[in-house]
């Protein structure tokens, strides 16, 4: 019997592409085959971001595009799944009559049944309640040697600008043990290096009894066999104990990099926007990281644009990204999200002053970021080789320990062997804004993954890409 031939397709964060796993794992188990085509999926799902006003829009285009199949391939069924649907199910479901079912950020173990059952309900939106386990089916999305380790689930923070609390429930930490032998699981897949991610990481544990933190998972984790690198991504700086910073600086798995977002440096704004923090408290927390951290690199994300943001609030937000040299940095307009204070907060910002202020900050930041990267010739560096690179084959393309899948840039090869997955040694030799180049000058054959031929030697060349990545 042949078998359902199924589609995946995912937006917004990489917690939302772990959920887009697990699904997909729970699909396979029951008997669909995966595709990469829509137009040849019989199943075609699509799962959405619902975080701010751009990522509904790229939702809801996404959804029409893919309906389309309905029509002109050989799709049956259209399900839309995530964080979307949890916030507009009936909305969604009076706009958009060509979809199936709607499942909601609760209902993701039950897709396979669901999609199965001819009498299944349209609409399935639960509490949002599901955090997935070791146990459950998933199906790696990213290159075998790389994957997302979702640790927690949910968030208790009560920022005004936030609406995932409410699309994602109260935070649900996994289990020490359960955390370990996902990681196992992946490790025995070929992954060398996993992403930590979370709504909020640095609160990991508060709801586990005895008193767990997220200090007591990271040294558990650098024992997993074959697992080379662990990064920190979402760690609310609300709370970051000594404890987290000395795991962070002595366990050599855990890559000197902290993803950070600290959102604004205006005292006024950071009351307004309910993160429990001032401006001293964070300076002196970026202070002790690179203190206590040497070489670390810090990624943050900004907001910029929050009702009743005067002039003064944002040269100060200036001072502050002048000052601090992030070596990433991400900034996004304030987007005001019904269900929110802060859509509801008087002296709203006009568009064009979002704007403006959004490029002024992207443009400190690109010659921060130069800067950074031109430091970086001349140094070798430890570079997790990818495969060919995208713009060319005369070059292989990777990342260092400092750029996280994704978000951050790339760093190319032009003279040398490498394989897929191997981490090999790169001795720098140019750097555009975001992009590095440089050549091998060791490498260890054991851990070699797959088959590339060696690259040829072109002329020495930058990175192509146009801007920073804008992150959460």
């Amino acid at each position: 019997m042949a078998q359902t031939r199924v589609y995946m397709h995912t937006l917004g964060c990489p917690k939302n592409r772990v959920d887009s796993e697990v699904m997909l794992g729970t699909l396979a188990e029951a008997g669909y085959r995966l595709v990469q085509d829509p137009a040849k999926a019989e199943v075609i799902v699509v799962n959405t971001c619902g975080f701010i006003e751009s990522a509904k829009e790229e939702s809801v285009e996404a959804i029409v595009e893919l309906a389309d199949q309905k029509r002109a391939g050989c799709c049956k069924k259209l399900v839309v799944t995530g964080c979307l649907v949890q916030r507009h199910a009936d909305e969604l479901a009076r706009e958009l009559p060509e979809v199936d079912h709607f499942l909601g950020t609760g209902a993701y173990q039950d897709v396979a049944r669901i999609v199965s059952d001819a009498q299944a309900k349209r609409l399935v939106v639960p509490d949002p309640d599901f955090v997935h386990s070791a146990a459950s089916p998933r199906v790696n999305s990213l290159p075998s040697h790389t994957a997302y380790l979702k640790i927690s689930e949910g968030c208790d923070n009560a920022c005004a600008f936030c609406i995932i609390p409410k699309l994602r429930g109260p935070q649900r930490s996994r289990p020490i043990d359960d955390v370990l032998a996902e990681a196992a699981a992946l490790a025995a897949q070929g992954t060398v290096e996993l992403s930590l991610v979370a709504q909020d990481l640095t609160a990991y544990g508060y709801d586990l009894p005895g008193k767990i933190r997220l200090h007591h998972l990271l040294p558990e984790l650098a024992k997993v066999d074959g697992i080379r690198w662990i990064r920190l991504h979402y760690a609310y700086p609300r709370d970051v104990p000594d404890a987290l910073v000395d795991a962070v600086a002595s366990e050599p798995k855990i890559v000197k990099y902290l993803d950070m977002p600290l959102q604004h440096s205006s005292d006024r704004l950071l009351r307004s926007m309910k993160r429990g923090r001032d401006s001293v408290f964070l300076r002196e927390l970026l202070a002790r990281l690179r203190a206590r951290i040497p070489g670390i690199a810090l990624r943050t994300s900004l907001i910029v644009g929050l009702p009743g943001e005067t002039e003064d609030d944002f040269e100060n937000l200036v001072r502050f990204v002048e000052e601090q040299r992030f070596e990433r940095l991400g900034v996004f307009e304030f987007s005001p999200e019904e269900g929110t204070p802060a859509a509801e907060m008087a002296a709203q910002v006009p568009d064009e002053v979002k704007r403006a202020r959004f490029e002024r900050v992207m443009g400190i930041q690109q010659g921060i970021s130069r800067d950074h990267q031109q430091a970086m010739i001349g140094r070798k560096l430890e570079v997790l080789v990818e495969g060919r690179a995208e713009e060319t084959e005369h070059l292989l393309a990777g990342r260092h320990a400092q750029q996280a899948p994704e978000i951050d840039g790339i760093t190319y090869v032009n003279d040398g062997v490498a394989y897929p997955g191997e981490i090999v040694t790169l001795e720098v030799t140019d750097a555009s804004e975001y992009d590095l180049v440089g050549r091998v000058i060791a490498r260890d054959p054991a851990r070699a993954a797959g088959k590339l031929p060696a690259a040829p030697r072109p002329p020495r060349a930058g990175g192509k890409r146009g801007g920073l990545p804008v992150v959460g």
